[in-house]
């Protein structure tokens, strides 16, 4: 079997740094990171994570809780952190806690019977059973939240600015004559649909657009974007634009404007979030605001892994940039 040292010869690296490859591998520069890997595949190398464990009482192991694994978007992040975890030597055990919070607590168990050496959760609630470690180890916590920022939660996070996207979707939707918007939130307990939310009231606000507002609340799925956007369409000034705050939804929206024998956008112009793999495959191609999927996955285990080294010096709440994406789906205010 090869070994490391023979890793290193072929690279022309000291071992030092092919271990920092599979240990730290955001201090090592890409280029020499890729010429190790690139030995790694050659030589057939296979670190022994296993010894590593024993002999620093660690699993390797990152635990990560999503809370709906059947959304486009958490498994794009799902897989940015499967590729920053392994790149780090990390495997990745996956919970869907499907939003309940019985399930949330079960795996924080497995936290703190040290199945894993960390936790990144993608929802918006931390389990009761981590309140006490967080209390105690502070910003030393091993514990990480992507996408739904609270600050009140005490965990590092990375995660967009939702508020401003909002914003900035309304003007897209102002500044094409539209006054009478439809908002298909998510569940309002969630960070993200509260602060997005937020965004589009001050828009609206600053407009002096409050009247044209109609907000409806939706739980992220086709399903709910189907159901309340017919609600919205059967109202007496149905509404010239819908925003949704997911693509999902935004899916189920078209869907409902078809039924209703209208056409998107010369009916009724369209919007989601998130920009899923399937936005730009849409008839017509959805205008949506992108969020950088990989990224957030890449950030939360950076965070986890500083905490799990001692370089964390404090808690850190990273704003990635997130773009709006200006597709078929949106037009002119008809006049009606």
């Amino acid at each position: 079997m090869p070994t490391i040292q023979d890793v290193a010869r072929d690279a022309g690296v000291s071992t030092a740094t092919v271990s920092r490859v599979f240990s730290a591998p955001e201090l090592v520069l890409e280029p020499t990171r890729q010429k190790v890997m690139e030995s790694v595949a050659k030589l057939g190398y296979q670190p022994n994570f296993a010894a590593k464990s024993l002999r620093t009482l660690r699993t390797e192991k990152i635990l990560v809780t999503v809370p709906d694994i059947s959304n486009p978007f958490f498994s794009q992040v799902i897989r940015g952190v499967e590729e920053a975890a392994h790149a780090a030597g990390y495997s990745v055990l996956l919970g869907d806690t499907r939003h309940e919070e019985e399930r949330e607590e079960q795996y924080a168990t497995m936290l703190r019977r040290k199945e894993a050496d960390g936790l990144i959760f993608l929802g918006h609630r931390l389990p009761g059973a981590l309140s006490d470690m967080v209390e105690t180890l502070g910003p030393r916590t091993p514990i990480v939240n992507g996408c739904e920022f609270r600050p009140d939660l005490g965990v590092s996070s990375a995660h967009i600015d939702n508020e401003q996207a909002a914003v900035e979707v309304m003007e897209l939707l102002y500044g094409l004559g539209h006054n009478r918007i439809g908002v298909i939130t998510g569940p309002l307990a969630s960070p993200i649909s509260s602060d997005r939310l937020r965004g589009v009231r001050a828009a609206a606000a600053a407009r002096g657009q409050d009247a044209g507002l109609k907000t409806v609340v939706g739980d992220f799925s086709i399903e709910s974007g189907v159901r309340e956007t017919l609600a919205l369409l059967d109202e007496d000034q149905r509404p010239t634009a819908i925003f949704c705050f997911s693509d999902e939804m935004a899916m189920g929206a078209l869907e409902a404007i078809r039924r209703r024998g209208l056409s998107c956008p010369q009916d009724v112009s369209l919007v989601g979030f998130d920009d899923i793999r399937f936005a730009q495959y849409l008839d017509p191609q959805l205008t949506t605001v992108s969020q950088p999927m990989d990224k957030i996955g890449h950030e939360v285990v950076r965070l986890l892994l500083d905490i799990l080294s001692g370089r964390a010096g404090g808690l850190q709440h990273v704003t990635l940039p997130h773009k709006l994406v200006v597709r078929a789906s949106t037009g002119p205010a008809p006049t009606i």
